[in-house]
């Protein structure tokens, strides 16, 4: 390790650089010298009813908390090269992150302070933790070179596994920036090309004005750090960095929940959609699936070294040796022919049984009866909703570890064919088509299909 530590000092060095150069940065990137006419109207636009600082304020705010996040980010990674001094690099970590949200708070009207905070704070966490942790926590566990979890048959950790959330996630990333840079004014329209301006409706509506910063822009904000937490640690990451799997599981699965709640809204509460939205909340959908195993390892981990005795809270943070398991002999990984690589990246504790396929396949069609059927009031919402939930539920059902969850589509079918005979707004063929179509989800969310990993003593509650 204090090889390593050598190996990777550079990085702190690298971060010092990072902080004089955002301490210059208000004066050589003009943050104070931007004409009020010039600006385009986005904050006003999105906050019209929020009292907002002058732009001169904010400019003022925006260059002091360069400059003072850059005097912190010089001192904190010079004295991170000591090697007593691992704190040093959480703090270095936390003025990052900082920087991610600086130009949310002070709602920055320059675009380069935007893209310089952003680039510079992932920069500087990238350094700080990530390339000095890559061959894993630094504890005795990181001597025991086994990546299998126990009763296992694959590792959940590696390169290919993660590569799915990484892509998924710069989708969502860049997604958002450009959305954000809309509700903060740097550009004066954003490009849906399904449904007009849709988009600047949605994300300039009231559900939009209710947050005190642009919540495309918290997006961004966690899509990125989703991007750096999946770079993090190496193939035993399960075991030698409980903490950060958890927390990574912690990000996606509430924020998917987020994305599919903002989709429900959409034509619900501000009555049309957002296309690029729903790109970003299907490419969160999406991670669900590939997120899970890995969460599932780390608890099971955390479980069986409590029940041998060691304490749970430093395991949790420290990591530690595994009991069995095994380890990876020969995996290729990235070295196999280029159709396996993509196989493997795709399939690792997920597959896609037909049953779930078609269950999507019906929540996606429930979620666009206002055009096929013509659905109005409660009915439309209804189909809305149901379809939309259904298409979350099965979705994630597709990683084996939560094969289970496919069970809640069939009180959902349960209701779809009920829903006609309760709310209003259903034609006959609107009725027909929601009780099919219960009756379907019903039937297809039965059969648990194929399981072709193990998961140790999970597996009898994979049924």
């Amino acid at each position: 390790m204090n090889d390593h530590r050598q190996m990777t000092r550079w990085a702190h060095f690298a971060n010092a650089i990072l902080g004089l150069w955002l301490i210059t940065a208000p004066l050589t990137l003009g943050y104070l010298d931007l004409d009020p006419e010039s600006v385009a109207q986005g904050v006003l636009r999105v906050n019209a009813e929020r009292d907002l600082l002058p732009l001169a304020t904010r400019n003022w705010l925006m260059a002091a908390s360069d400059i003072a996040s850059g005097a912190l980010i010089v001192v904190f990674g010079l004295i991170s090269v000591s090697r007593r001094a691992g704190w040093a690099q959480w703090a270095t970590t936390f003025v990052g992150i900082w920087l991610l949200f600086a130009p949310l708070v002070f709602w920055t009207p320059s675009a380069a302070a935007y893209a310089n905070d952003t680039l510079i704070g992932a920069f500087v966490i990238a350094f700080a933790i990530l390339v000095p942790t890559m061959p894993g926590m630094r504890s005795a566990a990181t001597a025991d070179p086994a990546d299998i979890p126990d009763g296992w048959d694959y590792c959940p950790s590696t390169w290919l596994q993660r590569a799915p959330m990484i892509a998924l996630a710069l989708v969502g990333f860049f997604i958002s920036r450009y959305l954000t840079a809309y509700q903060l004014g740097h550009v004066g329209r954003v490009w849906d090309p399904f449904f007009g301006d849709g988009t600047m409706k949605v994300i300039g509506s009231d559900m939009s004005r209710a947050w005190p910063v642009a919540d495309a822009g918290l997006g961004a904000v966690t899509y990125l750090l989703e991007v750096l937490m999946g770079f993090m640690g190496d193939s035993r990451r399960w075991r030698t960095m409980p903490w950060m799997v958890v927390m990574f599981g912690i990000l996606i699965v509430p924020l998917g929940g987020i994305s599919v709640f903002f989709i429900i809204i959409q034509p619900i509460v501000i009555g049309t959609w957002c296309a690029l939205c729903l790109v970003g909340a299907s490419a969160m959908v999406i991670m669900l699936p590939y997120t899970l195993d890995e969460v599932f390892a780390s608890v099971q981990f955390l479980l069986q070294s409590r029940r041998q005795g060691a304490p749970l809270w430093r395991t949790f943070w420290r990591g530690g040796a595994q009991q069995g398991g095994g380890k990876r002999d020969g995996d290729p990984g990235f070295n196999a022919p280029p159709l396996n690589v993509v196989a493997r990246m795709f399939t690792g504790g997920v597959n896609l049984p037909w049953t779930l396929l078609l269950v999507t396949a019906i929540g996606v069609w429930l979620m666009c009866t206002r055009i096929v059927f013509g659905t109005t009031g409660a009915m439309a919402d209804s189909d809305h909703l149901i379809g939309a939930l259904a298409v979350t539920v099965a979705v994630s059902a597709m990683a084996e570890v939560v094969r289970p969850l496919r069970l809640i589509n069939v009180a959902f079918g349960l209701w779809l064919i009920a829903a006609p005979w309760l709310l209003s707004g259903a034609g006959t063929l609107a009725t027909w088509g929601s009780m099919l179509a219960g009756v379907l989800m019903m039937i297809f969310s039965l059969p648990r299909g194929p399981v072709r990993q193990h998961y140790g003593a999970w597996d009898r509650y994979i049924f």
